[in-house]
């Protein structure tokens, strides 16, 4: 049987970004726990701020195409989103938008289609970043994704990891390990119940 294949990413492209650490040790977790996972950087993708007139004007860029055939060849994904104003990031909004969109060869919303994702979230802040997650859950089930019901919110961030990327507490640990287990699993269920 195939490993499950999971696209990880994370909401920021700041070079110090707490999301990108939590993603990256997710990710590691994912690939111990058996899935084959593709960690990206939305940094490497930049897009212009969506419109249909530039869509109309100058096509679809070269880098959605390129994140639409990410998207489409991964079953799962696994996305770190930071709170920006108690809502999600400018960076991340405007990546779901492009990849919504059609395409010569695809219908719009084609590069959702099927997906499951497990939502995350690291902040210097008290909470984590869980008033960010309602809105990036709320998007990703209008986009048709199956958003796991559960998700990590990483309070005080600064000092939430070790040298290596680890978190450090052990709770935050074994939430992370949980939520990654399930994604895998029902990735795997789901593959096995459409087969």
């Amino acid at each position: 049987m195939t490993k499950p294949r999971i696209l990880a990413f994370a909401g920021s492209a700041r070079q110090a970004s707490f999301n990108r650490r939590l993603v990256e040790y997710a990710a590691r977790l994912a690939d111990k726990a058996g899935a084959t996972t593709t960690l990206i950087n939305l940094g490497d993708y930049p897009l212009p701020l969506f419109n249909q007139d530039e869509e109309r004007e100058h096509g679809e860029p070269e880098n959605a195409k390129n994140l639409k055939a990410l998207f489409r060849e991964h079953s799962g994904l696994l996305i770190s989103a930071p709170e920006y104003n108690s809502s999600i990031t400018p960076l991340l909004k405007n990546t779901l938008d492009w990849v919504s969109r059609k395409s010569d060869d695809a219908a719009a919303m084609s590069a959702y289609a099927g997906k499951t994702a497990a939502i995350i979230s690291a902040s210097p802040g008290r909470l984590g970043g869980m008033r960010g997650l309602v809105h990036v859950r709320a998007i990703l089930n209008n986009l048709g994704v199956l958003v796991l019901p559960g998700q990590l919110c990483v309070a005080h961030a600064g000092k939430a990891f070790d040298d290596s990327g680890m978190l450090i507490d052990k709770h935050y640990r074994e939430s992370l390990k949980n939520l990654t287990d399930r994604l895998i699993t029902t990735l795997s269920d789901l593959r096995v119940s459409g087969s």
